[in-house]
């Protein structure tokens, strides 16, 4: 009798584990996973619970829970995925999330603009200083009959030998 039931104990030990365990969502929510009905778990695998922590913590389980039901199945990943971002945003930036790493790449972009502008004119400069000055030596007042070169139909001109090269290594 001691036998079977040490029998089914292993059976019930060895199915449990065997079995799924539950995803990040019902093992922080302390509830029962059924991993067929769940909707959380496709996308908050036990090994993360990192995720849903943050996403529970900023928009809470029952507005995910709902948001999720109401897409189709083929967004819902998409739609975890921004949930997750928009979270960790919001954690690291309480008062402009994601909004506020936008506006910082932004600038950064700007920035970087501006950068290349002025090493774009310098390029120009530069090439504009290291040129023969060709109005001298082609004028009219001085006998040569070819026709003045225009100094700016080399503002698009590309070195492609220089491509690689740093603006600003000395």
């Amino acid at each position: 009798m001691k036998e079977n039931m040490k029998m089914e104990m292993m059976r019930k030990q060895t199915g449990q584990a065997a079995a799924a365990s539950p995803c990040a969502a019902c093992k922080l929510l302390r509830r029962r996973c059924a991993a067929q009905e769940c909707v959380f778990a496709p996308y908050f695998p036990a090994d993360e619970p990192h995720k849903f922590a943050s996403v529970h913590k900023v928009f809470g389980a029952s507005n995910v829970n709902k948001m999720l039901q109401e897409l189709p199945v083929h967004q819902r990943g998409d739609a975890v995925s921004s949930l997750v971002y928009e979270a960790n945003a919001r954690v690291r930036d309480p008062v402009y999330g994601c909004v506020g790493a936008i506006s910082s790449l932004q600038r950064q972009v700007d920035t970087l603009q501006t950068q290349l502008a002025l090493a774009q004119a310098e390029v120009v400069h530069m090439r504009m200083r290291s040129m023969p000055n060709m109005t001298a030596t082609n004028s009219p007042e001085n006998g040569s009959s070819s026709q003045t070169k225009s100094l700016f139909s080399m503002d698009m001109v590309v070195d492609e030998a220089d491509i690689g090269e740093s603006l600003w290594s000395c």
